[in-house]
């Protein structure tokens, strides 16, 4: 009878034992986070503070298309939060029955990019349709393809691009690399290139303002939650304003 106590009292031990390292090894330490490539700046800050803040948490980022990202998810990739740069993208997602509550957290609009010294001496969208300006857009699409779409209906104008890109920071790249003379992309991305481009406000980018909204995913952990409330803050704001981003 002893022993059978004694055995009793060692499996009970070692029972509450192990609860109590599924409840604290068990808590989730990583949040995976999809968005945009035009968020890459402003996310990589934010995933910075979030660890600064959260001690022992690490925040993964997998930028790009909008539209691939949202293809990607719904394909079964592990993500936690998805942060589009159009509702459309979004709502791929949010039909197939993975997106939880959507927030629409900044607005971004188009300009022209240009290389510093404009050697196509670029002053306004009309220009781009010079069959002698190489222009890059970002595919239909993605979103700031769609934007550029709209803008050029609104303005009744037709360009040929030399190419069509998959996302916003490669389209932004063939400037960079002086391969086009010309680009339509966010005001955003000409800011994050350190003056790399020079951007040309155009008045028909107020017709293609893209909304980003912003949802954690299907049985994301309670940590998604807390990057997504982070985002939507006032700190949050002030990373994304100071960038470019214009509030909703």
């Amino acid at each position: 009878m002893k022993r059978l106590s004694l055995l009793a009292a060692v499996v009970s031990v070692f029972a509450l034992a192990a609860c109590g390292s599924s409840s604290t090894e068990g808590a989730p330490t990583q949040v995976t986070v999809f968005a945009a490539a035009s968020l890459t700046g402003t996310f990589t800050e934010l995933g910075k503070r979030f660890e600064a803040a959260n001690p022992g948490t690490k925040v993964t980022f997998n930028f790009g298309s909008s539209a691939t990202l949202a293809q990607q998810i719904t394909q079964g990739a592990p993500a936690a939060v998805f942060a589009a740069a159009s509702p459309a993208t979004m709502k791929t997602v949010a039909d197939a029955g993975l997106a939880g509550t959507q927030t629409v957290f900044v607005k971004n609009k188009l300009e022209i990019a240009v290389p510093p010294d404009n050697p196509a001496k670029v002053e306004n969208l009309k220009d781009l349709t010079d069959p002698k300006v190489k222009v890059a857009l970002c595919a239909e699409q993605v979103p700031c393809g769609a934007a550029a779409v709209k803008a050029l209906d609104a303005a009744g104008l037709k360009v040929t691009p030399v190419t069509l890109e998959q996302d916003v920071k490669a389209t932004l790249t063939k400037v960079e690399l002086g391969e086009v003379d010309a680009a339509l992309v966010y005001k955003t991305d000409v800011i994050a290139s350190a003056g790399k481009v020079t951007g040309i406000p155009f008045p028909e980018a107020d017709q293609a303002v893209n909304d980003y909204p912003i949802a954690t995913l299907k049985d994301a952990p309670a940590l998604a939650q807390k990057f997504v409330d982070l985002v939507l803050s006032q700190q949050g704001r002030d990373v994304l304003t100071k960038a470019g981003f214009e509030a909703p």
